[in-house]
């Protein structure tokens, strides 16, 4: 290049004209996309090689090819668009109110799929918010978002909700009782009596929370076995040993493989169990907009993989 280099009156703009050719592997497609003439594109990228001094595109060939330098200097210039694209919405956050960081807690049978897609749009959505996720069953949401641990949850009814949390209802989520295909229940025609079932283990998510400790919802048998993951549940149902209830969602390649089998109480009848889950806040602390936009998406993102089943 000729003449010492200068990053004097280096813009953004070049910067964002070097990543669109880069992007879209030459210039004259960069100046489709950008709408602009492909000799304004090619002598943008001219004029930053000349202030940064180093070649950034080999043009010997029919497309232009990143040399070396043009390499390692790509990396840096995504990062400083990105650093500003990151301060104009942090910018905009604090305009808008928004949380510079947001504590979820979500409970356990949460269709995952729908966390993953409501969270990949918060992302998107606030990438300035910092976010905490909490995994948790039963009435633990509620007690972590009533400490102050969580701005906001997604959880099941409990016997006695903590003084100060607002509640709404949110989503469903259907619940049916399975066993290994191999467990004894499984093997019982027509539906199962009462006294059948209580003989056998029932496995059962247990709380870590004091609010539903002793809140034995859905539970029928005499023998209980307690787990606090979900995910260690399903494995010991699909192991054999015990049977227990699981949210559809879960269950439901198990059940098309006849991995598991459902099974079907005369206590409860033939019907699915619909769950409900409840968006929680404190009633001191209201969500502010990207606690509201997330539990907003969340329910809508559960309703889709109902949906589905």
């Amino acid at each position: 290049m000729d003449g010492p280099p200068t990053a004097e009156g280096l813009t953004l703009d070049q910067l964002r004209l070097f990543l669109a050719v880069l992007d879209a592997g030459g210039f004259s497609a960069a100046a489709r996309a950008l709408r602009r003439a492909q000799s304004a594109v090619s002598y943008g990228i001219g004029n930053l090689e000349r202030q940064l001094g180093v070649a950034l595109f080999d043009r010997g060939g029919r497309k232009p090819v990143l040399t070396p330098a043009g390499e390692e200097l790509a990396a840096e210039a995504r990062a400083v668009c990105s650093q500003v694209d990151r301060l104009r919405a942090r910018a905009h956050g604090i305009v808008q109110g928004v949380e510079p960081r947001l504590g979820l807690a979500v409970d356990h049978v949460f269709p995952l799929p729908a966390l993953v897609a409501a969270l990949r749009a918060f992302r998107d959505r606030f990438p300035t918010v910092s976010l905490t996720l909490h995994t948790e069953a039963l009435g633990a949401v509620a007690e972590l978002v009533a400490s102050g641990a969580c701005s906001v949850g997604i959880g099941a009814a409990v016997p006695q909700w903590p003084d100060g949390v607002e509640r709404r209802p949110l989503a469903r989520v259907s619940i049916l009782h399975v066993a290994a295909k191999t467990h004894p229940l499984a093997r019982v025609r027509g539906p199962l009596p009462a006294h059948v079932v209580r003989d056998h283990v029932q496995i059962v998510l247990a709380d870590r929370s004091r609010l539903s400790a002793e809140y034995e919802i859905g539970v029928f048998s005499r023998r209980r076995w307690r787990v606090l993951d979900l995910t260690a549940k399903h494995a010991l149902l699909r192991a054999g040993l015990g049977w227990g209830g699981m949210p559809l969602h879960v269950v439901a390649d198990d059940l098309a493989k006849k991995r598991l089998v459902r099974l079907h109480l005369e206590e409860v009848g033939s019907k699915t169990f619909e769950a409900v889950l409840f968006a929680l806040h404190r009633t001191a602390e209201p969500p502010g907009p990207a606690a509201r936009w997330l539990l907003e998406r969340l329910g809508e993102e559960c309703g889709r993989e109902r949906s589905k089943m």
